[in-house]
This record gives C-alpha cells, structure tokens and sequence, in this order.
C-alpha cells in the first residue's frame, strides 16, 4: 500500500515538472513576440531565427554537457528502462527509509525542466544586442553560454557543487533571478558594451534618439505570454505537487507571481506618467516583467499584498534604469538588462525581508558571484568573436536591416519597399 502511494506521488510530481517545463518552453514564444515587436521591421525575420535558433542550441548543448556540468547528471544515452530503474530505486529507498518529503521525480523530466531555463537565460541575450550583431557570432556565443558558462555558475547554487564561497554565503534564489535571469543580463550588457549602439541611437550631442519598434500588438502579446510562462517558471520551481504542503506551497507562488507581475505594471505606468506626461505602452510591458523577475528570487514567503508592492517598486526602478541606460549610451532596444538584471538583483536583494534563512551579505555576495563570473567569461567570448570574425553588422547591412542581409527574406514584404 505504502509503495502504491509513492508511485502516485512519483507520477504526479513527474506530471507537474513536465506541464511546467510546457510552460516556461512557452515563454520562448513570449520572448520572440516581445523582440519581434520592440525592434523595426526590417530585423524582424532576424530577432525570430535566433529566439528559434538559441532555443534548439540550448537543448542540444545542455544535452551534451550543460546538465552533467551542473548536476553530474548524464542525460545523453539514457533510456526508459534506466529512467524507470531510477524510479523504482527511490521508490524502494522511500519505502524502506520513510518518505521524508524530498520531490521524487523521473530524471528526464527534471532534465526538461532545467534545459527551458537554460534556454530562457540566453533568450534575455538576444533582445539586448537585436539590430546589429551578425546572427552566427550570436549563435557561436549561445553555444558557450548554454553548455558552459551557465551550466558552471548553475552548479555552484542549484547543482550543489563545493564551493566554499557560494556556501559560505548561504544564497538564496528560489527560482531563478540571479542564476537565470542575473546571468542572461549580465552576458548581454558585456555584448552591449563591446557591440556598441545602434546607429542614430544617439546623437553627436548626447541627445538620444528614440527607435520605435515596429509591432506594439505583438510585443503585448509576448508580454501575456511571458506572464503566463512564468506561472511554470516559479510553480514547476517548489519541485513537487504531491502532498498537502506542497500543493499549498504551488498555489501561493502562483498567487504572488501574479500579484508581483500587475504591482510591477502600475508602478512602471503611473512612473511614466509622471515622467513623461503620457501613458508609455513599452514601460507598461517592462514594468509587468520586471515584476516577473522580482517576485522569481522568494515566490513563496512573501504574503500576495508585499508581493505587489515588490513588484510596484521593481516597476519604478525598471523606468528610472531604461533612462540611466540611454544616459550612459548602452544601446538595449527591449530593456533587457534593465528587466532581468536589475530586476534579478533587486528581488535577491528583498529575500531577506521575509526569508529569514537569507541575509542580504549572503544575496549580495551571491549576486557578486553569479555577476562576475558571467561578465569576465562573456567579455572574453565576446571579445575573441569579435576579433576572430567581427560581430557587427557593416555599416550598410544594419541601414537595410538584418533580415535581408543575414537571412533573406523579410518579414512584412509587402509594406517594404
């Protein structure tokens, strides 16, 4: 009977990691929506074969090596009968043990689950270099990013590795700002500095010039969809659904996502407002999703109404660091830095308000860790990219846009001369 139990317990916290690794793989869809609609039309073809591209490298990178770097885990020949023998081994060391509460779960499902988060990291990186940079010098990086750097900075919090330092600080991040979101930021503000800005962007003055994106509609249709992605990205995060606890547990992160996503939405619009004097559509979309990645370091302790004041903070600052970027002419035509990086490290900076196990030394430290780690390795890919082949488009393939000169064809031909 006891053994009965567990294989139900199995099943169904196999079932939830599966539909919540549906779910943030949906949010590849936002991600494309929301850069295919930020950027002009002439790159759009473009933005939409590196969110395709970038997610396929992940997969296969991870595969390969991501997972077994981060976890020790080798998913690269395994089969259901070893998945199953895995299964039955914890299902008999539960038994004979006593079911202690840790998530039991098939290895390939964990496996789905963490190759969507992979894939969501180096998707930050995409919008924050969009227009400019030759779309095979971003695919040479993604593979570094997904089988390497990532993976590496992933086991020194989630993978458990000994590393005295991460362990000294006892880090906190329930889901993923810093070591996804932080880490993604981070990869593409070196790719900013050393890419430089748009051309026209800013002018011989310092005025800066703004470069409408070319499809409002679609960009609010990525933003529905990352919101609604991130319900996996923070639930599938409590790792199991099986028990009374946990299934409460579940309900509550999904209830302060949601209030953390509409607090960081009226913040940012009522800031722009007051900024300037007109309902900004962009700042509305960043400031939804900076609350996303707020509310994604501690989804469960905080209670629904600090979650939305959280995210309406989040929501302000996301307006303030947009106009701070321009000042210091770092070109980012979706706010990508602003959103995940000082989204990432503004929720870890909030963990110990009401996680008492975490210290805001312990979150700075860790967000130091995560920060320069993934700055000095993309600097350094970054760099031999650009030294070995470029990674700027020339000056008349970025006037004609990215989508003929790197793959082609264009996305709205018909409106295009």
């Amino acid at each position: 009977m006891q053994s009965q139990i567990f294989e139900i317990q199995y099943a169904l916290n196999t079932f939830y990691f599966l539909v919540c690794g549906a779910l943030v793989m949906w949010m590849a869809a936002g991600f494309a929506m929301l850069e295919a609609g930020l950027v002009r039309a002439k790159n759009t073809t473009e933005i939409l074969t590196k969110n395709i591209g970038l997610f396929a490298i992940a997969c296969t990178m991870y595969l390969i090596c991501g997972y077994y770097l981060m976890y020790d885990g080798n998913l690269f020949l395994i089969n259901i009968a070893g998945d199953s023998s895995l299964a039955a081994n914890a299902i008999s060391d539960s038994v004979a043990n006593g079911f202690n509460g840790d998530a039991v779960y098939s290895q390939a499902s964990d496996f789905f689950f963490q190759v969507v988060f992979v894939a969501t990291c180096m998707s930050i990186v995409s919008g924050a270099v969009a227009e400019r940079m030759k779309l095979w010098v971003f695919f040479a990086f993604a593979i570094v990013m997904t089988g390497f750097i990532y993976p590496i900075e992933g086991s020194w919090t989630w993978g458990g590795k000994d590393v005295p330092l991460i362990g000294a600080l006892n880090f906190h991040d329930f889901a993923g700002a810093g070591i996804v979101h932080l880490a993604g930021a981070t990869a593409a503000l070196a790719g900013i500095l050393l890419l430089g800005a748009r051309r026209g962007k800013y002018g011989e003055n310092g005025e800066v010039r703004a470069i409408p994106g070319a499809n409002l509609p679609l960009a609010t249709l990525g933003t529905f969809i990352l919101w609604m992605g991130w319900f996996g990205f923070n639930g599938g995060s409590v790792l199991k659904l099986a028990d009374v606890n946990s299934a409460n547990a579940v309900a509550m992160v999904f209830l302060n996502t949601n209030a953390a996503a509409a607090g960081g939405a009226i913040g940012a619009l009522v800031t722009a407002r007051l900024i300037f004097g007109k309902a900004d559509l962009t700042m509305l979309l960043n400031g939804a999703l900076i609350g996303l990645v707020t509310i994604t370091a501690e989804p469960l302790t905080p209670s629904p109404l600090l979650a939305t004041l959280f995210g309406l903070v989040a929501g302000i600052l996301v307006v303030f660091s947009i106009i701070g970027m321009d000042k210091l002419k770092l070109d980012d035509p979706v706010g990508a830095v602003s959103v995940h990086g000082v989204g990432g490290l503004f929720g870890l900076i909030l963990v110990p308000i009401t996680n008492a196990e975490a210290s805001l030394l312990g979150q700075l430290g860790g967000a130091a860790v995560i920060f320069s780690w993934v700055f000095v390795t993309s600097m350094i890919v970054w760099g031999l990219l650009k030294f070995v082949i470029g990674i700027r488009l020339g000056e008349y393939e970025e006037y004609e846009g990215a989508d003929i000169s790197e793959c082609g064809q264009e996305a709205y031909p018909e409106f295009l001369r």
